[in-house]
């Protein structure tokens, strides 16, 4: 069982959860999960808690291969347009705002989120892990390899399993060091990785667990699976529950999804299992 701190909120994981993804973005991968409008975000929202999403990860930046960055001040102003109404309506529901851009996190802060989700782990933006422990926002750690513009066309060398823990180990050490404790990992499904790599992860949850902080994973209709299956992402939700249940039988305690009701069902099922 895990306990977080989330701006003074308790949020405890004693089972599999689900964090259901909503990108404020003109151009993430999969067309669905675009909400750029209001009442398109607050519709998906509504959705995503009914069918069972603790926590709601906002994101105002594709880091989608081939996609182009924003500056903070427009994933800002991306941000602004959605999360204090989604707070608003749905104020017992976590929000995570995604960026590895400390400001957009001081700012998403203010407007209601409680957990940073920076897919650079504190790398991109040296400022950030001090700023998610000043703000006493847990901390999604994710690896990846590279600067955001590279991190694409960089792969880890050698085994994946044994270079993502070591990482792991390594940012661990520098979040203590700067006050940050309540951390999530996230071995980086997708990213830096080849496609032999990513199912590596699949099969590394367990080994992963025994660094003592909650695991997430966020397979959900990436290219690993739509390739593989010869298929578009709009048809990967199939081989994305395969891959949710495999995480979830090795230890999984977040899933990150477009599909929260499948999600849910995935995790119901796999129960009996363990």
């Amino acid at each position: 069982m895990f306990t977080l701190n989330c701006k003074g909120r308790l949020l405890t994981i004693d089972q599999p959860i689900v964090m259901g993804i909503i990108n404020t973005t003109p151009d993430s991968f999969y067309e669905d999960s675009r909400k750029s409008s209001l009442d398109a975000a607050l519709s998906q929202a509504e959705k995503m808690i009914r069918e069972g999403a603790t926590i709601l990860d906002i994101g105002a930046q594709s880091t989608r291969p081939g996609s182009t960055a924003v500056g903070p001040e427009e994933e800002i102003q991306r941000l602004a347009a959605v999360i204090p109404a989604i707070h608003h309506r749905f104020p017992d529901t976590i929000l995570s705002v995604d960026t590895y851009y400390s400001a957009v996190a001081i700012a998403a802060a203010e407007m209601g989120a409680s957990i940073v989700n920076d897919i650079s782990g504190g790398q991109f933006d040296t400022a950030m892990i001090a700023t998610a422990a000043n703000l006493h926002m847990p901390f999604v750690c994710m690896h990846v390899e590279g600067k955001n513009d590279t991190m694409h066309q960089t792969r880890v060398e050698g085994n994946v399993t044994i270079s993502v823990t070591d990482y792991f180990i390594k940012r661990i050490g520098i979040c203590k060091e700067q006050g940050l404790t309540d951390l999530i990992l996230d071995p980086g499904f997708g990213f830096s990785k080849t496609t032999d790599q990513n199912f590596e992860l699949i099969r590394s949850v367990s080994q992963f667990k025994l660094l003592g902080k909650p695991v997430l994973m966020g397979v959900s209709r990436k290219s690993t699976i739509y390739k593989t299956l010869n298929c578009t992402a709009a048809e990967a939700l199939n081989g994305t529950t395969v891959l949710h249940t495999a995480v979830l039988l090795g230890g999984a305690d977040i899933l990150r999804v477009h599909d929260v009701k499948e999600a849910m069902e995935a995790i119901t099922l796999t129960r009996y299992l363990l």
